[in-house]
Parts: structure tokens; C-alpha cells; sequence
């Protein structure tokens, strides 16, 4: 917008609403210019007006301060604000005083909804109840559907991994565009030969040329990833994909591709564990405590055991417990951790039947990087 002052159009008027520095001013140049564009408001239709603000209050109900923007607004009237709904059945204006009838440029508060409705949400009138119902419900149907688009899972490379440990792909689309067909071949048989009894890669389109608004549009549809290679997305593409949240990568370098792509799919893979043994050790004595069972006064003859590992018990060459570490302890405290040469409590997790010379092997669950 440019000031009248600098030869435009628009009226520009300093204010202050800490000093009350041209508020005066303001309100004459709004007036000034709905006489010159000949703004008028009729209050001879259905009313439509906005919410400002809106409360539950513990005496009244749901309250709402709305602005009548067109048409009037009297008391008994059928309203629908959003996903509320309800006949005016008191309004007030700006001093509290009651008022039959608000016309366009009025605020007011209203009671009678049937719920709280949100700032800026539109107040429509109607005919009968059935009517205002009926608009309550279709914009919660609307809303629902908008809040599935919203959350729909859009695919990211590198948002991939989070998506795959929630357990939601085991498949990754592309769409491959390049600039000539021979590197699209090249990329796609590349990219292809990454796929595994996990996790499969689908190339779903590939072709030569600038990723267009289709491209996006598909990868949208088909939650997938666009690769492109020596080319860019043209304007209108771009827009769609800010606003559809489509991942789009770009790449000179055919490798750096193949090891995004490869880097990705190793977060989708299953994650593999194996175990390592932390520590062992020999229990000495025995002592029973009410609410806890039995303790085993053990000896850490070597690593060490931590707080939470798991918990292998052997009575010579047989196994005779496998289970949790329900708690470790040191002279009475509850500790993290006990290393080689110290002495400790143990508690098994529902499992009371130990010796003395039994012996305790500790390990934990350690991911193997693939």
C-alpha cells in the first residue's frame, strides 16, 4: 500500500493508543472514506457479524461479544457461530445495558449459544432452529475432513525415520525427474537395487524435464518423495508443494542421492538387538523384607549391574530365572549402579527363589547399526 502522501491512494493516519494520538483523526478518515466509496451497510437482510471474543461464564453460560457487520440482530433471533448454535435470548452492549436489537457497526454480547464458539468465527442468522442446527453440523463435518488433510501423513526423507519406528511405511514411493532419460535410468536402477525384504523402494512415475505442479500433485496423492536430478521445480510447483507439504530433493551428484535415499532406509528398517553381558555376579545371603520379598546380598565379581538391566540366574550349570532388575541397592540406598569388588542388594522382578551361590549374569538390549 502506498500513502497518499508519497502520491498513492491509501490514507495513512499516525496513532497512538498509549497517548490517544490520533484516534480522533482515524475515525474521521474512516468516515471520510466509506462517504467517498459509498460503504453502506443494510440492516434490512439476515444478519452476518464476527466474534470478538468469547467465555463461559459460571452464571450465564456461553458468552459471546460479536460485531454486526450487515443486517440487525434482535432478541429471540435463530443463530449459528461456527459449530454453535442457539436463539439470542439477551444481548448487551458495550455498558452492560440490555438491548433489543444491535444494527451493522454494533458490538454486543450475546447469551444463548450452546457452546463456546472461536474468536473470528462467523454469526449467521436463520429462519428456524432446524436451520441453524443444521449449519453447526455441516461445519463440523467440514472441519473434521480438513482436520484429516491436516494431520494425513506427508513423507519426508528426513522425517522418515519417526514415521517408520510409529510403524506407518514399509514402503518408499518416488517420483524421479532429470534432465536427460539416461540419468532418470541411471537414478531410478540405482535407487531400485536399495530395496530389501523390509523395506521396498517403488519408483511410482519418473521423466525427463522441470518437476511440475503434476509431479507434486501425484506425490501428494501417493505420500511419496520427489528426486530430482539436474532440474528444479518450476514456480507453480513449488507453491503446491509448501502448501500440500510435499518433500522434494534436489541433487547434482548421483551418489549423494543413492546415500540419502540409503540413510533413509536404514531408519525404516526394523531395528535389531542383540545382548550385551555387563557384569556378574555371586549372591552371599539372603534377607526377606515385608512388601518386598527377598533380598539377595550379592558380590559384583565383575563389569557391573545397573539399575533396570536385565537378569539371568544360574544354580550351577541351570538356569533358573530370567526376568528384570527390580531394584539395586547400596547400604540401604537405592543406587544406579555397582561395579566390580562392591557388594549390593538385589531384587528380582516376582521371583523370590534364589540360594545362597547362586550365580547372576546382568545384560542389556544394544541396537546394532545396519
Amino acid at each position: 500500500m502506498v500513502p497518499e502522501d508519497w502520491g498513492g491512494s491509501t490514507i495513512f493516519v499516525p496513532v497512538s493508543a498509549k497517548t490517544g494520538q490520533g484516534i480522533d483523526e482515524l475515525l474521521e478518515m474512516i468516515l471520510l472514506v466509506a462517504d467517498v466509496k459509498e460503504l453502506k451497510a443494510n440492516p434490512n437482510r439476515n444478519v452476518r457479524g464476527l466474534v470478538i471474543e468469547a467465555k463461559l461464564d459460571k452464571g450465564k453460560g456461553p458468552v459471546a461479544t460479536i460485531l454486526v457487520q450487515k443486517g440487525t440482530l434482535h432478541v429471540g433471533d435463530n443463530i449459528t457461530v461456527g459449530s454453535c448454535y442457539g436463539k439470542v435470548r439477551a444481548m448487551m452492549d458495550e455498558k452492560g445495558r440490555k438491548i433489543e436489537a444491535a444494527t451493522p457497526s454494533t458490538p454486543v454480547e450475546i447469551l444463548g449459544l450452546n457452546d463456546v464458539p472461536n474468536a473470528g468465527e462467523i454469526v449467521i442468522s436463520t429462519t428456524t432452529d432446524k436451520e441453524a442446527r443444521h449449519f453447526a453440523e455441516t461445519f463440523i463435518a467440514q472441519n473434521k475432513v480438513k482436520l484429516l488433510d491436516n494431520t494425513k501423513m506427508q513423507l519426508t526423507l528426513d522425517g522418515l525415520y519417526s514415521q517408520i519406528q510409529a510403524g506407518n511405511v514399509k514402503e518408499l514411493n518416488l517420483i524421479i525427474k532429470a534432465d536427460v532419460q539416461g540419468s532418470v535410468e541411471a537414478v531410478k536402477q540405482s535407487l531400485m537395487k536399495l530395496s530389501n525384504e523390509e523395506v521396498v523402494v517403488k519408483v511410482i512415475h519418473s521423466g525427463v524435464g522441470a518437476i511440475n505442479e503434476s509431479d507434486v500433485s501425484l506425490a501428494s496423492a501417493s505420500n511419496a518423495i520427489i528426486i530430482g536430478f539436474n532440474v528444479r521445480p518450476d514456480v507453480m510447483a513449488k507453491s503446491v508443494a509448501d502448501r500440500e507439504k510435499v518433500d522434494i530433493k534436489l541433487y547434482s551428484i548421483i551418489y549423494q542421492a543413492i546415500a540419502d535415499v540409503e540413510a533413509a532406509m536404514k531408519g525404516m528398517l526394523e531395528p535389531v538387538y542383540e545382548e550385551k553381558v555387563i557384569g556378574h555376579g555371586e549372591i552371599r545371603a539372603l534377607f526377606k523384607a515385608s512388601g518386598i520379598g527377598v533380598i539377595a546380598g550379592s558380590y559384583v565379581k565383575s563389569g557391573s549391574f545397573t539399575r533396570g538391566c536385565k537378569i539371568r540366574i544360574f544354580r550351577g550349570e541351570e538356569k533358573i530365572y530370567e526376568g528384570e532388575l527390580a531394584s539395586l541397592k547400596r547400604m540401604k540406598d537405592d543406587v544406579k549402579e555397582v561395579k566390580e569388588g562392591f557388594e549390593c542388594g538385589m531384587v528380582f522382578e516376582k521371583f523370590n527363589d534364589v540360594a545362597v551361590e547362586d550365580t547372576i549374569e546382568g545384560y542389556i538390549m544394544v541396537e546394532v547399526p545396519r
